[in-house]
């Protein structure tokens, strides 16, 4: 049954999509005609700004990527090869946070280690996040026996310890950046794939689209026009903390051993490295890099916890 909103002695049927938005009913134009405070979008960004820890969580993945990626062009190391010279010196003069134990310029380093480190983060975020939006839709929509075996699937896929995985991929390919990126994504598509199969359980519900079923309309058209962009609140959230978490995982999978080539540095490495110095006085191995794993991790998830909030239907029609 349609809902509608009455005012001003008229009557008029409500659009399902402007229940996503929300509406002023208290001042009516002429003809009895609802005016909306705005379209869903702006209330999400409104809402967005409001939230103190987002600004600042966006500033700092906006200092970070800079630091990393333009750092280099202020600030020229040589990561390529070690100067047995400048081994362990301590921060000051010409190496603002010192040395490591081959010789390599730490902060040169750390700008070296972000660009791995994000460019990781970014595509095993957003790769994992397609690969389980889709897989989701696909199995929350059409459901039955289909749907059952695809969250089996998923079931298998959680119960695969990641370590032991790395430890047998470590053992028959050499690592790589591609590699290591396909890894990621194996094991994160599962938790979007399971948040989208339940949007699209409750989606498919919907009178709009039982309506687009009975006039014949095709499953994938269903899910691409109907399923999928009616999950973009999910999927925004999704992709932050996606991205936070590989970053993590790549950090805790170089410290244990597993990853990227001793020449292509990353956090997680150089804390691994860092380590090993750390009782003999060398602090400046360690905490530079936990730092910015800590800063960015914690960055990103106060994006994430924001986005949920804005997109959370309550808080919209507040």
């Amino acid at each position: 049954m349609q809902s509608s909103i009455r005012g001003s002695g008229t009557e008029r049927p409500v659009d399902p999509g402007l229940e996503q938005g929300p509406v002023d009913v208290d001042v009516l134009p002429e003809g009895g005609q609802v005016a909306a405070t705005g379209s869903p979008w702006v209330v999400v960004a409104r809402t967005f700004a409001q939230n103190r820890l987002a600004v600042v969580g966006v500033a700092i993945v906006i200092l970070v990527t800079l630091f990393s990626f333009l750092g280099p062009l202020f600030h020229s190391t040589n990561q390529l090869a070690p100067n047995l010279l400048s081994v362990n010196l301590a921060p000051g003069g010409g190496h603002l946070l010192g040395t490591d134990s081959e010789g390599f310029d730490i902060l040169g380093r750390l700008m070296e280690g972000g660009q791995s480190s994000i460019e990781v983060g970014l595509a095993v975020g957003v790769i994992a996040t397609l690969v389980g939006l889709i897989y989701g839709a696909v199995s929350g929509f059409v459901g039955g026996v289909l749907d059952g075996v695809l969250m089996r699937v998923v079931d298998v896929g959680y119960a695969i310890p990641v370590v032991f995985l790395f430890i047998f991929a470590a053992q028959i390919a050499k690592p790589s950046l591609g590699l290591l990126i396909g890894l990621l994504v194996a094991v994160s598509w599962l938790v979007p794939a399971r948040l989208v199969r339940g949007e699209a359980l409750s989606l498919r519900t919907r009178e709009y689209v039982q309506a687009v079923q009975v006039m014949g309309g095709r499953s994938w058209r269903i899910i691409l026009r109907h399923i999928i962009p009616n999950t973009i609140g999910t999927i925004m959230v999704t992709v932050t903390f996606q991205i936070a978490n590989a970053i993590l995982t790549l950090a805790v999978l170089q410290y244990l051993g597993f990853g990227l080539p001793p020449g292509d540095p990353t956090w997680g490495s150089m804390l691994s490295d860092g380590t090993t110095f750390l009782q003999d006085g060398y602090w400046w191995q360690v905490y530079p890099a936990l730092a910015m794993i800590v800063i960015t991790v914690v960055a990103f998830n106060f994006i994430g916890d924001a986005l949920q909030d804005a997109f959370d239907v309550r808080l919209q029609e507040r």
